[in-house]
């Protein structure tokens, strides 16, 4: 009997493509400047001038004073309208938040608040205004990751199969040093954004946002690759990530949204976008 399974095992070992014995597979991994992953960026946010999607979202830690499971919508027009809505699962709304350039709009109708002011004093604005505007941040993955600016300067660091791209704000008009207010890490197997951190002046980090279960939607676009600078492709398919986490570096909790639909580069009326 022994001497039979012998022969057994080393005929399996002979037979090509043995899963025991094979090679294991090798995971090219690209290469990429900061100044490509920069332009990149830039490529990738314009692909998207409007979007449309609906989500399901999961929340922890009583980040948000909704409950934890919503239903919800998002619209979104470049360059800065967004329009989040959520609703209950008997389909009653729960919370409406519209951003429209500097002024923003939180409107709580179970909870009879309503509160508008502008993104920058959304911290002096009371609790319930923060876990939105960290919402908005989870929201770059579908409209694409916030560009490097004009006056802000990168540094790119290989991590693994990733590449981190820090950017680094330029010194402030009262003399503030300049400090890392964004990490963006790549998948160097496709180059798409995996994770993004907010950080403050302090080296604090006030979020991170994870994407996931990348997808194409939409009927594709005409861009110039940001990588090998080639010509365009005729039919490039725009990739969005359906899963999407956000943490509170604050430690109030996490929100994870699944989008269940995206459609890209459609007309949006002016009552899907809110007003603030």
């Amino acid at each position: 009997m022994a001497g039979a399974l012998f022969f057994c095992a080393v005929t399996l070992a002979s037979l090509p493509g043995c899963a025991l014995f094979g090679p294991s597979e090798t995971i090219q991994l690209k290469q990429a400047t900061a100044e490509q992953l920069t332009a990149l960026l830039q490529e990738q946010a314009g692909e998207v001038r409007t979007i449309k999607g609906l989500f399901s979202a999961k929340i922890t830690g009583g980040m948000l004073p909704i409950g934890q499971r919503v239903q919800g919508t998002v619209f979104y027009q470049r360059p800065n309208a967004i329009r989040l809505r959520g609703f209950s699962a008997v389909g009653s709304e729960i919370f409406e938040f519209v951003q429209i350039e500097d002024q923003f709009k939180l409107r709580l109708p179970t909870m009879g608040r309503e509160v508008t002011g502008r993104p920058s004093e959304a911290d002096h604005l009371g609790q319930l205004t923060r876990p939105f505007q960290l919402s908005v941040w989870a929201m770059s993955g579908i409209i694409g990751t916030q560009v490097v600016g004009p006056d802000e300067s990168v540094r790119l660091t290989e991590d693994g199969s990733r590449y981190r791209l820090d950017v680094v704000t330029a010194p402030g008009q009262n003399g503030t040093a300049p400090f890392v207010a964004r990490r963006i890490w790549f998948d160097r197997r496709n180059l798409l954004v995996v994770q993004e951190e907010r950080l403050s002046p302090s080296g604090d980090v006030e979020a991170t946002m994870q994407f996931d279960d990348y997808r194409a939607v939409g009927g594709g676009v005409e861009v110039v690759s940001a990588v090998n600078g080639q010509a365009p492709a005729p039919d490039k398919r725009i990739m969005r990530p359906f899963a999407i986490r956000m943490t509170d570096g604050q430690g109030s909790g996490s929100l994870q949204v699944t989008f269940h639909e995206l459609v890209p580069n459609e007309p949006i009326k002016p009552s899907e976008l809110g007003r603030v």
